[in-house]
């Protein structure tokens, strides 16, 4: 237990070193939902008229309503990255070396998954801390309530980073298919506009936000930073988590997996 334990740290330690050796990754993490909340968000609230938001029936800002979303986006964006370093890695050789080692496949991919969701968790806090500077703030105890709702939720995102990083091998093809992949799960999601508020426009395109992952990734942050539980919510993401990373083992898999056809 000792061995797993280090192997844990250390490759957690290996993230967090190439975190802080990257400032420009913090800042980007920062000025997107940065921008979302500040500027956009007066035409957002515009167009939408809202105050009081079901279900937790209480006056709130537009900006307040969309943090859970941006704090969500941060996850997002975070774990993609995390899986673009991943793709370079295996260019290098660092990734096979690692996979080669005599620890369990699975206990490795975590550990990298564990590492990229902490440097995350982090950036979420940051943000919310810059955003509560300019008077956009949520429960004192939402902070600390919704800390396992962005532990569970970064997972899952980035589980989902590692199974695209798994189906492509090359750095320059794994850009363009992150451009399809953030953008539709971050605009068909209940991040920007309420689910409710969407079907009187579309209700279909309701029922697809509603099967998007990531929207109740969203909607389990904005839950628990107004302390409440959205259990289907906690579901879906625990679920998603759960069957990506078996995914993702599966597809690193060097006798199974997409590795060996790619070889």
């Amino acid at each position: 237990m000792t061995g797993y334990l280090g192997v844990a740290r250390a490759i957690i330690a290996r993230e967090f070193l190439r975190f802080v050796h990257q400032r420009e990754r913090f800042v980007a993490a920062l000025v997107r939902p940065l921008v979302w909340l500040l500027v956009f968000a007066a035409g957002f609230r515009a167009a939408l008229g809202l105050s009081i938001i079901p279900p937790y029936q209480t006056y709130i800002t537009y900006e307040t309503y969309i943090v859970p979303g941006l704090c969500a986006m941060v996850l997002l964006f975070n774990g993609m990255q995390s899986s673009l370093s991943l793709v370079y890695d295996r260019e290098m050789g660092s990734m096979r070396l690692l996979l080669t080692s005599p620890f369990p496949r699975w206990w490795l991919l975590l550990s990298r998954l564990l590492g990229a969701t902490l440097i995350s968790i982090l950036q979420v806090y940051a943000f919310l801390g810059i955003a509560g500077l300019f008077g956009i703030v949520m429960p004192v105890w939402g902070y600390v309530a919704v800390l396992p709702g962005l532990l569970l939720s970064g997972l899952m995102l980035g589980a989902l980073g590692l199974v695209l990083s798994s189906f492509i091998s090359q750095l320059e093809n794994f850009a363009g298919v992150m451009n399809f992949v953030i953008f539709p799960m971050f605009f068909l999601s209940s991040a920007l506009y309420p689910l409710w508020k969407m079907a009187e426009s579309s209700p279909l395109l309701r029922d697809i936000c509603a099967l998007n992952p990531f929207t109740h990734a969203v909607e389990l942050i904005r839950f628990l930073l107004y302390l409440q539980m959205n259990w289907v919510a906690l579901a879906w993401v625990v679920t998603s988590a759960i069957v990506m990373s078996a995914v993702a083992v599966w597809g690193y898999d060097p006798a199974r997996g997409l590795m060996k056809r790619k070889a």
